[in-house]
């Protein structure tokens, strides 16, 4: 527990808030993540394709919410769709 001070405790109370969100945000932005890769690894274009611009989305309105870094998603985001597109290039 922080001191004994008001403006302490409430930060906590606020940071604790805040840890919970971020990770629940997080959470779903690994889970479609995952969907994403795994449609990769069955070489289901389609899917894939459907399933990266949700991921997109989750990433980018993770990014707006602060739970992750602009670089960080902007990463994630690239690593995913190179994936995605050698998987239709090796298909074309």
């Amino acid at each position: 527990m922080p001191a004994i001070h008001k403006s302490t405790i409430r930060r906590a109370r606020q940071s604790e808030r805040r840890h919970e969100r971020n990770r629940a945000t997080l959470n779903s932005v690994k889970t479609i993540v995952k969907k994403v890769q795994s449609a990769v690894d069955g070489k289901n274009t389609d899917d894939a394709k459907a399933l990266l611009r949700t991921a997109v989305s989750a990433i980018g309105k993770a990014v707006s919410k602060g739970a992750l870094k602009r670089n960080t998603a902007s990463r994630r985001i690239s690593r995913l769709t190179v994936r995605v597109n050698a998987l239709s290039d090796s298909h074309a």
